[in-house]
C-alpha cells in the first residue's frame, strides 16, 4: 500500500497562511521597534535643544537681567498665541493629552492631537518657553511626543483595533519617561502607575519593550548617565526616621495644595478675572510673563526653566539656596502653567521638592542633610502627581541610590496620603477628564477619573 508525500492544496494553503501571518508579525515589530529607537533620539535631541534654550536665556540675562521684563511677558504671550490659533492640543504638559487619548473613542480627535505637527509643535514652543523664562520641563511633553510618534507608526502599521491603538500610546509615553530621565525602569512604572487602568494593559510587552529600546537609545547617544548624579545617603531606622514624617507632611501639604489649584483653575475661574482670562487669553499671558519675571528679579534668576541646575546643586550639596527658593519656584511654576502654555511639571516639582528638603534639613541635624533633601524631593513630586511609586522609582534612579528606597517609599506614600486628602482626583486624571470634554463632548470622561481611582 503506498502513502502519498504529497502537499495537499489544503496544507499548503495552511502553510502560506501561517507564512503570511508571521510575515506581518516580524514586520509590525520591527515598525514598533523602530518607533521605540526614534523616540530615544527625539528625547534626546528635546533635551538638547532645552539646553540651548537656557543657555540663550543666561546670555541674555547676563546683558541685563531686566531685560526679563520684557522677553518673558512677550515670550508667553507669543507661545500663547501660536498655541491657540495654531497649535490646539500642544498646550500645558502633555500628559493628560496622553491619558485622554487612551480614553477617546473618536480616533480623528485622537489622530489630530497626536500628530507629528503637534509634537513637533509641542518641542519648539517648550523650549521657547524655556527660552523666555517659564518655569516649566521637558519630561511631561516627552511623555506626549513620544505617544504620538508611537501612535503614528501604528498608523503607518495599519493598526486600526482600538486596543492596540491605546497600547501603543502607553508605550510611547511610558518611553518618553524612560528617555527622559534615563530611567527605564521608572517608565514602566509610570505606564502602570499614570496612565494603564487595568492588568491586562499593565502587562503590556509592547510598552516594555518600547521602554527597553528607547532607553538604549538615549544611553547611546548620550551615555549611561542619572539625571542627578550619584549619592550615598542613607537614612537608618531611628531618630533619622523624623525626617521621613516631616518631609512627608511637609511634602503632602504644599503638593496637595499646588495639585488642588491646579485642578480648581482647570475649572474655570469664576468671576470678573474668570472672564478676563477667557477673553483675552494672550494678555492674561503676557501678564503672567510679567510675574514670571518680577519672582524672577526677587530669586535672582534661580525660578527661570526647569531648576534642574538648582536641584542637582541641593541634592550634591554643591550650592546653598536660600530658604525662600522652594516657595518662589512654587509660584513661579504655578503661575507658568495657569499661562496655557506648553510645558511640562515634573522637573520643576522635583526642584520645589529639592529646595523644601534643602530647608528642612537645617532642623534635623541627626539626618544626612542628602538624605533630607530626597525625602522632600519624592514627598513633594509625589504629592503633586498623586504617582508614589512613579516618584520613588524616579528619584532613586536619578540620583543612583537604592539604599534609600524604604525611607522614599514611605515618605512618598505619606505625602500621596495627605495630597489626596486635600485633592481629591489625582492632576493628570482631572486634566485628562477637562481636555477629554473639551475635546470630544459627548464622551463619558468621568471613565478616566473612575478608572484612575480605582486604579489607585
Amino acid at each position: 500500500m503506498s502513502i502519498s508525500v504529497l502537499p495537499t492544496p489544503e496544507s499548503l494553503r495552511h502553510l502560506r497562511e501561517q507564512a503570511k501571518t508571521g510575515t506581518v508579525n516580524w514586520r509590525r515589530k520591527f515598525i514598533y521597534w523602530t518607533g521605540a529607537v526614534l523616540v530615544g533620539l527625539v528625547a534626546v535631541t528635546f533635551a538638547s535643544m532645552a539646553d540651548t534654550a537656557a543657555h540663550i536665556r543666561s546670555h541674555i540675562m547676563h546683558v541685563s537681567p531686566w531685560l526679563m521684563l520684557v522677553v518673558t511677558p512677550c515670550g508667553l504671550a507669543l507661545s500663547s498665541w501660536l498655541t491657540r490659533s495654531w497649535f490646539r492640543g500642544a498646550q500645558g504638559s502633555g500628559i493628560p493629552q496622553a491619558i485622554a487619548c487612551m480614553h477617546l473613542n473618536d480616533m480623528a480627535v485622537v489622530d489630530r492631537v497626536l500628530s507629528v505637527r503637534i509634537a513637533l509643535a509641542k518641542i519648539c514652543l517648550t523650549c521657547f518657553g524655556l527660552l523666555a523664562g517659564a518655569s516649566i520641563g521637558r519630561e511631561g511633553p516627552t511623555v506626549q511626543v513620544g505617544a504620538a510618534i508611537m501612535h503614528t507608526v501604528g498608523r503607518f502599521a495599519g493598526i486600526s483595533n482600538t486596543t492596540s491603538v491605546r497600547a501603543l500610546i502607553k508605550a510611547g509615553g511610558a518611553a518618553g519617561v524612560a528617555a527622559a530621565f534615563n530611567t527605564p525602569l521608572a517608565g514602566i512604572v509610570f505606564g502602570i502607575e499614570e496612565l494603564a487602568h487595568s492588568f491586562e494593559q499593565r502587562s503590556s510587552g509592547t510598552m516594555l519593550t518600547c521602554v527597553v529600546i528607547s532607553g538604549v537609545t538615549a544611553i547611546a547617544m548620550v551615555g549611561n548617565y542619572t539625571y542627578f548624579g550619584h549619592t550615598y545617603s542613607a537614612v537608618p531606622v531611628g531618630t533619622s526616621w523624623l525626617a521621613v514624617l516631616v518631609c512627608g507632611v511637609l511634602g503632602g501639604l504644599s503638593g496637595g495644595m499646588f495639585s488642588s489649584l491646579l485642578v480648581r483653575m482647570s475649572r474655570g475661574v469664576p468671576g470678573a478675572l474668570g472672564a478676563f482670562i477667557t477673553r483675552r487669553p494672550v494678555l492674561f499671558a503676557a501678564l503672567c510673563g510679567l510675574v514670571l519675571a518680577i519672582i524672577g528679579l526677587l530669586s535672582g534668576g534661580m525660578t527661570y526653566g526647569t531648576g534642574y541646575t538648582q536641584a542637582r546643586d541641593i541634592i550634591m550639596g554643591s550650592g546653598q539656596y536660600p530658604a525662600s527658593y522652594f516657595v518662589l519656584k512654587l509660584l513661579a511654576t504655578f503661575v507658568s502653567y495657569c499661562s496655557g502654555i506648553p510645558g511640562g511639571l515634573f522637573a520643576p516639582s522635583l526642584s520645589v521638592g529639592a529646595g523644601m528638603g534643602g530647608w528642612i534639613a537645617q532642623f534635623l541635624p541627626h539626618t544626612t542633610p542628602g538624605a533630607v533633601v530626597l525625602l522632600g524631593t519624592v514627598a513633594y513630586f509625589a504629592a503633586v502627581t498623586q504617582a508614589p511609586l512613579t516618584a520613588t522609582v524616579i528619584v532613586m534612579e536619578m540620583c543612583d541610590n537604592q539604599q534609600i528606597t524604604l525611607a522614599l517609599l514611605a515618605s512618598a506614600f505619606l505625602a500621596f496620603g495627605i495630597s489626596r486628602a486635600l485633592c481629591s482626583h489625582a492632576l493628570y486624571g482631572a486634566l485628562a477628564v477637562r481636555f477629554l470634554r473639551s475635546a470630544e463632548p459627548r464622551q463619558k470622561s468621568t471613565t478616566i477619573t473612575t478608572a484612575t481611582d480605582t486604579a489607585r
